[in-house]
C-alpha cells in the first residue's frame, strides 16, 4: 500500500504505541509512525520498528457517531475474510483499551502496492486500465458470492428490512451533520424521494459499503486488485448498493471523487458503464438489476458521508486539509447527482 504521508502529523502520544508494540513484540527498536495522506474518515498511519511494518487504522479523536467509525466492525470482517476469495489485508492485532492511543486501534498488514485515487487512472496504459476494470468487477462480485454463514458473519447485519434501515440511519446521521436548514436543499428532497419508495429486499449479501477505486490496492506492477480497503462501512445488505455506489464514477465529473463523466472512456480503454455493469452480473451470477433507486441511494449515502467530512473538518478532525469545504462541495455534487436521476437526466 503506498501513498504520500506526511511526517509530524500523529494525533496521539507515539511513547504509549512504543510501550504498546515493544510489550507485544519485544526488542529496543525505535518506533516510526508517518499519517497517510488519502482517506476522509478512519486516521490511518504507516508504522515501521526495525524490519517490522504494518498499517494502523484508528477512530477520529473526536467522534461525531461512534457507529460511523466502525473500527471494531472493520477488524471482524477482515479477518472473517482471510482465505477467502476476496484479497484483503492480514489483520494483526486489535486493541479497544482506549488509554494507549486515546480511541480503539487495530494493526494489519501493509500491502506493498498501488492506490490509485482517480478512476481515470493516470499513467496507465489502455489495455492496464481495462484490465484494473475487469478485477475491479470481479472482486466486487466475489465478495456478494461469498456465503456470509460460512464466514462467521452471520449477525453481522441487523434483521429488518435493509433499504429501510440505512435509509433511517442515514437520515439520522444528515441530521446530525447539516448546518442548518438551507443546507443542501436537494439532499433534502432525495431523502423525501426515497423514502417514498422503499422497497422489499430478500437478496443479502455481504457488503462493502464504500467500494471504490482509492479503497483498492492494486499490484505493483500488474492490472489487479491485491487487497480492498476500509471495511467501516461494511455489513449485511443489498449487493445492488454496494454496486451502485462502485458505478457512480460514471455520473461523476472529474473533480467530484474522480469520476469519469465527459471522459472519452473508449479511447482511455475504460468500459462503458453499461459494460461494467454487465461484467459484475456475470461474474455475480445476478438476477436482479439496478434499478433508479439503488442508484438514487447511493448518490444520497454518497452524500451524507461528505457531509461527515465536512463536519469532522469543522472540528480540525480529518486528513484532509480543506475538508470542511472539500466535504460540503462533495456533498452538494453527489445530492445534485442523485435529483438528476430522479428527473430523468443523463
Amino acid at each position: 500500500m503506498n501513498g504520500q504521508a506526511s511526517d509530524g502529523d500523529v494525533d496521539f502520544d507515539l511513547r504509549r504505541l512504543d510501550a504498546y508494540l515493544k510489550d507485544w513484540l519485544g526488542g529496543s527498536a525505535e518506533t516510526r509512525v508517518t499519517r497517510t495522506s488519502g482517506g476522509m474518515s478512519n486516521p490511518t498511519y504507516f508504522v515501521t520498528r526495525g524490519d517490522w511494518q504494518a498499517v494502523l487504522r484508528k477512530q477520529p479523536n473526536n467522534v461525531l457517531m461512534p457507529s460511523a467509525h466502525a473500527i471494531d466492525r472493520e477488524y471482524r470482517v477482515l479477518t472473517a475474510l482471510q482465505r477467502s476469495a476476496v484479497p484483503t489485508p492480514t489483520p494483526y492485532r486489535y486493541c479497544e483499551e482506549r488509554e494507549v492511543l486515546g480511541t480503539p486501534f487495530y494493526l494489519m498488514e501493509w500491502l506493498k502496492g498501488r492506490v490509485i485515487y482517480d478512476y481515470a487512472l493516470p499513467g496507465l496504459a489502455p489495455e492496464e486500465r481495462a484490465a484494473c476494470y475487469r478485477s475491479m468487477s470481479e472482486t466486487l462480485a466475489a465478495l456478494h458470492r461469498l456465503d456470509y454463514r460460512a464466514l462467521g458473519l452471520g449477525d453481522f447485519g441487523k434483521p429488518g428490512n435493509y433499504f429501510a434501515r440505512q435509509l433511517n440511519r442515514w437520515s439520522r446521521l444528515w441530521a446530525e451533520y447539516r448546518r442548518g436548514d438551507d443546507d443542501n436543499p436537494e439532499l433534502d428532497r432525495m431523502v423525501r424521494w426515497l423514502s417514498a419508495r422503499v422497497p422489499e429486499s430478500d437478496s443479502l449479501a455481504l457488503c462493502h459499503g464504500d467500494f471504490r477505486m482509492a479503497n483498492l490496492v492494486f499490484h505493483p506492477t500488474e492490472p489487479h486488485v491485491i487487497g480492498v480497503l476500509d471495511w467501516e462501512l461494511s455489513t449485511l445488505g443489498h449487493p445492488l448498493v454496494d454496486l451502485a455506489f462502485n458505478s457512480q464514477a460514471w455520473r461523476m465529473a472529474p473533480d467530484e471523487n474522480g469520476g469519469l463523466l465527459g471522459l472519452p472512456l473508449e479511447q482511455m480503454g475504460i468500459p462503458s458503464e453499461h459494460d461494467y455493469l454487465g461484467r459484475y452480473y456475470d461474474c455475480a451470477a445476478a438476477t436482479e438489476r439496478l434499478t433508479v433507486f439503488h442508484q438514487v441511494f447511493a448518490m444520497f449515502r454518497g452524500a451524507v458521508g461528505s457531509a461527515g467530512v465536512a463536519a469532522r473538518g469543522e472540528l480540525g478532525n480529518n486528513t484532509l486539509p480543506d475538508a470542511a469545504n472539500v466535504g460540503r462541495r462533495l456533498a452538494r455534487a453527489y445530492a445534485t447527482r442523485g435529483m438528476a436521476l430522479i428527473e430523468g437526466e443523463p
